[in-house]
């Protein structure tokens, strides 16, 4: 296989060796805005300028789910002037993204407890998601009010009312019968989960689905994380060897196959 370095582009991977799915945390924005002495709020408008550089690069590499976790089920213990303008620009972004999704043939879904958000953001959601619902060159999912945990309870508990209905047996209950209940359900689980600032943990996000992601953590701020960035991210996933509890000589067996 040959390194990072000898490989140098994307152009020379074929599109079979790239990630189906990659999964970002789109971390430092405030950190981002502080270094610049402005308000928080500014670092998280220029974040929506890198998701639509990543979002078009997907689609050219031929990326096929890009999921942003772009608010936290904890994230409301942010200071209230924060957590009102990051609603205010969920809604702006909504109004103003959607018509270009559609256009760009990128599917829009919204995965979390989208409950607790405003009517007037929740009907939107439902417009952007049933107007874009057709898609197919990026499958574009952002989780919003989402955790992990949260994912995994929720599942949990539609699969358990399925045992206390009679529909099925708790002998029954497995992995596949968790995943089919999951909010990512129908989508193939990241191959690939990027962190940007420098944090390497992954906070509640997608826990069940990220088993076997491979984790590729950059000090770059998100509102920076252009291209180039994320072709680096590429590089290093195409040049790891993912075994899935296979030996290393089995899964080079398999590749001579």
């Amino acid at each position: 296989m040959k390194s990072q370095e000898e490989i140098g582009s994307l152009a020379e991977i074929p599109v079979n060796r790239l990630p189906r799915h990659v999964a970002i945390i789109l971390d430092g924005n405030n950190r981002w805005a502080k270094q610049r002495l402005l308000p928080s709020l500014a670092g998280h408008r220029a974040g929506v300028k890198a998701v639509r550089e990543v979002v078009e690069a997907c689609g050219e590499v031929g990326v096929e789910v890009l999921t942003l976790f772009a608010f936290s089920s904890e994230n409301w213990n942010r200071p209230k002037n924060e957590v009102d303008g990051l609603m205010e620009l969920f809604l702006r972004t909504l109004r103003r993204e959607t018509g270009k999704l559609k256009k760009n043939n990128i599917r829009l879904k919204i995965i979390g407890d989208v409950s607790r958000f405003s009517p007037d953001i929740q009907a939107h959601i439902a417009e952007a998601e049933a107007s874009t619902a057709d898609g197919a060159k990026v499958t574009l999912v952002i989780a919003a009010n989402y955790g992990g945990m949260w994912d995994i309870a929720q599942s949990a508990r539609k699969v358990a009312n399925m045992v206390e209905r009679g529909e099925i047996s708790a002998d029954e209950v497995d992995e596949s019968l968790i995943g089919q209940h999951l909010s990512t359900a129908g989508i193939p689980d990241p191959d690939l989960l990027i962190r940007t600032s420098g944090e390497q943990r992954i906070s509640n996000f997608l826990l069940w689905q990220c088993a076997y992601s491979e984790f590729y953590f950059t000090r770059t701020f998100w509102p920076d994380f252009n291209r180039r960035e994320f072709e680096r991210a590429l590089l290093a996933y195409v040049n790891r060897q993912r075994r899935f509890g296979k030996t290393s000589e089995q899964v080079e067996a398999e590749a001579t196959c």
